[in-house]
């Protein structure tokens, strides 16, 4: 099992880039922060990251998305991965729980995700969200901290430049070799 980890800034295009992937094959499980927060703003939170238990929120959906993605097919893609919330945790200067130490522990010891990760690098501009309230200095920052927080723990970033985004994802797709389900389905399935 091969699981591939798209991370970067924060509007660079990663869910784009995993909705092309998808298109053309392959097995996506999709962001958990994103969905973390639609579900705490739909209950009334307008900005659910500043909330006590996010973070650990974003870490059981995460942990339940990759154990239910298992054997699916030889060839995942990840939209962001515990590391990822480690990450978050340290730019929102959240002190780092039991529940994502134990996470990021377990992805790192068990070796979950493939050493190399794909860095989208951003667009140049922020595309604001309900989501996504941050600016393009922000969010810069914050693809820095995803940066440094996975070559720490020994992942190999591999620079997914601007372009559109079916080159961008044909560059991610040349790493990954072809979709090969385990399981014959009629449609690829999408985690949500």
């Amino acid at each position: 099992m091969r699981r591939y980890v798209l991370t970067g800034a924060p509007g660079a295009g990663k869910t784009s880039i995993a909705e092309e992937l998808r298109r053309r094959g392959y097995p996506v499980v999709a962001e958990a922060a994103t969905d973390v927060i639609a579900v705490q703003q739909g209950r009334g939170s307008d900005e659910p990251w500043s909330e006590p238990g996010f973070v650990e929120a974003v870490v059981r959906l995460q942990r339940h998305r990759q154990q239910a993605a298992d054997a699916r097919s030889h060839v995942q893609v990840y939209d962001r991965s515990p590391l990822c919330t480690l990450a978050l945790a340290r730019y929102l200067g959240r002190p780092v729980g039991p529940e994502l130490a134990a996470e990021v522990n377990r992805v790192i010891r068990q070796e979950i995700y493939q050493r190399q990760v794909f860095l989208v690098e951003p667009l140049g501009f922020v595309t604001p969200t309900a989501a996504r309230r941050i600016s393009l200095a922000e969010s810069l920052e914050f693809a820095r901290v995803h940066a440094h927080v996975y070559v720490e723990h020994g992942h190999e970033l591999v620079a997914i430049p601007p372009g559109s985004v079916m080159q961008r994802a044909t560059a991610v797709a040349t790493y990954l070799g072809p979709p090969t389900p385990i399981e014959e389905t009629p449609d690829p399935v999408y985690f949500t």
